[in-house]
């Protein structure tokens, strides 16, 4: 069994980072906990859209707008990009090549800004059809969720590309481990958030 102490829940760098690991103890689970105020406010849209979802107004619904393959290719894009960050992570705590996590991290933003780029093709698509917020209750409920979770999304991007800039003036330094950590739970965060997404309104809507 390992000696290493749980400072946190989640991914731990363990006595080889002992500075960024005793930092992580108060620094990642805050971030826990800030990240359950984000939760609440997901649940509470999820909720509004749910009662909402019979308010077309005779507007055009979930089966004229949504298109299960954009939703599908979407979907995968997000996995993929947990998967890429997860290595990133792995890179991280056993102190591989930087070359090798710095890799894994572009990987994961390039997916990242394909989801997005991809996600306002299908908004436009929805606009050119009329499904624009002010239509119906629907649709107010609907852009007041996913937009929502896309600009989540650009924001963890911006951080993303934030980390990669002080990786390449200060190296691995504890602020740029611990920041790593911390945007290592929103990007889960954000996938988990957006396999309810695809679940309720993609795949709901299109049943």
């Amino acid at each position: 069994m390992s000696s290493t102490p749980i400072r946190h829940p989640g991914l731990n760098l363990g006595h080889a980072h002992a500075e960024a690991h005793e930092a992580s103890e108060s620094l990642v689970f805050g971030f826990w906990v800030f990240m359950m105020s984000d939760l609440i406010i997901f649940g509470l849209l999820f909720a509004t859209y749910v009662t909402m979802l019979g308010g077309t107004a005779g507007g055009p619904g979930p089966g004229e707008l949504f298109e299960l393959k954009s939703a599908f290719i979407e979907t995968s894009l997000l996995l993929v990009s947990s998967f890429t960050f997860g290595m990133a992570s792995l890179a991280l705590k056993y102190r591989t090549d930087r070359k090798v996590l710095v890799g894994w991290l572009v990987v994961t933003l390039l997916l990242g800004l394909a989801f997005l780029g991809h996600e306002l093709y299908d908004f436009h698509k929805m606009f050119t059809e009329g499904g624009v917020p002010s239509r119906s209750g629907f649709l107010s409920a609907f852009f007041a969720l996913v937009p929502l979770h896309g600009l989540h999304v650009t924001a963890a991007s911006i951080w993303l590309i934030a980390l990669l800039g002080q990786i390449a003036v200060h190296g691995l330094d504890t602020q740029t481990k611990t920041g790593l950590m911390r945007l290592a739970i929103l990007w889960h965060f954000l996938d988990v958030v957006w396999i309810g997404i695809f679940s309720l309104v993609y795949l709901g809507g299109t049943a």
